[in-house]
């Protein structure tokens, strides 16, 4: 398993999806989960720090389990069949582990309410995460680059025909 943040959440101006960025902690690997709008919404809000007046429904969620001596130790989304990402929330109350099935996008919302880590199974990360290329200019050796430009530089571009 990797631990992840959220990194940030993305929407599409044309449809009603949220994409939300999971980014796994000291690594440059992305994983993009669709969900919903108004579980995108919860988890922003929570992110930035604002408050309803009256709690909504992962607060609401949220306050049922600790109200009932519990705590949410953690979050794992833990597999994905047939494009939908399935996850697990591990709740810890009177001495047991609970072990309760629920979309990624409530467990989130849940995770970042009561600060619990939030969790990929490896196969998951590998089969659908996203690592981005390097910058082109990483990893050139400083001659080479000058020699690309020296080249570059050299083109007679008044010579081409134009159309």
């Amino acid at each position: 398993m990797v631990e992840v943040t959220v990194d940030r959440i993305l929407l599409n101006p044309i449809a009603e999806y949220r994409v939300v960025i999971l980014k796994e902690i000291g690594v440059e690997r992305y994983l993009p989960i669709y969900i919903g709008r108004p579980e995108a919404d919860a988890i922003a809000i929570c992110l930035q720090g604002h408050e309803h007046k009256r709690p909504m429904t992962h607060d609401l969620l949220n306050n049922i389990i600790t109200e009932l001596g519990g705590e949410v130790s953690h979050i794992i989304v833990n597999d994905m069949r047939d494009d939908t990402f399935y996850a697990r929330i591990y709740v810890n109350v009177n001495g047991q582990q609970l072990d309760i099935d629920s979309r990624p996008s409530d467990a989130i919302a849940l995770a970042v309410r009561c600060d619990a880590p939030i969790f990929v199974e490896d196969e998951v990360i590998t089969k659908t995460g996203i690592t981005p290329e390097p910058d082109i200019s990483e990893g050139v050796d400083g001659e080479d680059l000058e020699a690309f430009r020296d080249f570059v530089d050299s083109l007679d571009l008044d010579d081409l025909p134009i159309q």
